[in-house]
């Protein structure tokens, strides 16, 4: 955790636990691995969460990282280790991670990385990105995403179905009305 903060207590520390214990470092090395491959970067690639932070927390790999990826993705990498240029860093990364296709449910907040919030939601970001890499000629990581499969239909074959009764609207076989007592009372 950074030194600016608190260190934290109670409910918080016990939130903080469960974040932490989603944290994968298997996961997390894969990501790394990726990003030394795509990058060509010299980087420690142990998945533990301290080396993690250290190898990701100003954001310039990951800049370098979309920009292996698309060129000119993020046009000012800042090489500065003020906080702010830091966050910005962060943060064109994910707007570029964004554009590439990562899904908002995927992507973390620049404070998650930075002050080392919840690394667990970094390394799923990483994960989908790296899933994405393939539309970009460049080697994945994670299963192969699907592609769209569109099928089109005659307007003969889609009438075709029109006169076939499904077995999913069930059947009024055997079905009868005894038993039945509307309007009567119920007795016990």
């Amino acid at each position: 955790m950074s030194s600016n903060r608190a260190e934290k207590s109670g409910l918080a520390a016990e939130a903080q636990a469960k974040m932490n214990s989603k944290y994968s470092e298997e996961l997390a090395q894969e990501a790394l691995e990726w990003i030394k491959t795509i990058t060509e970067e010299d980087i420690n690639t142990s998945g533990e969460a301290e080396n993690f932070f250290e190898v990701l927390k100003d954001g310039v790999l990951l800049c370098k990282l979309v920009n292996c990826l698309e060129a000119n993705s993020v046009k000012k990498i800042n090489t500065s280790k003020m906080a702010f240029k830091c966050m910005e860093n962060i943060t064109n990364f994910l707007t570029s991670a964004t554009k590439f296709g990562v899904n908002s449910q995927e992507l973390f907040q620049s404070v998650d990385l930075w002050e080392r919030q919840n690394l667990s939601t970094v390394v799923t970001c990483l994960q989908s990105l790296g899933r994405k890499a393939q539309k970009f000629g460049k080697p994945s990581i994670g299963p192969v995403e699907a592609t769209k499969n569109v099928r089109t239909f005659t307007e003969e074959q889609l009438r075709a179905g029109d006169g076939i009764i499904s077995l999913q609207y069930g059947s009024n076989q055997g079905a009868t009305q005894s038993g039945m007592n509307i309007g009567n009372s119920r007795h016990l």
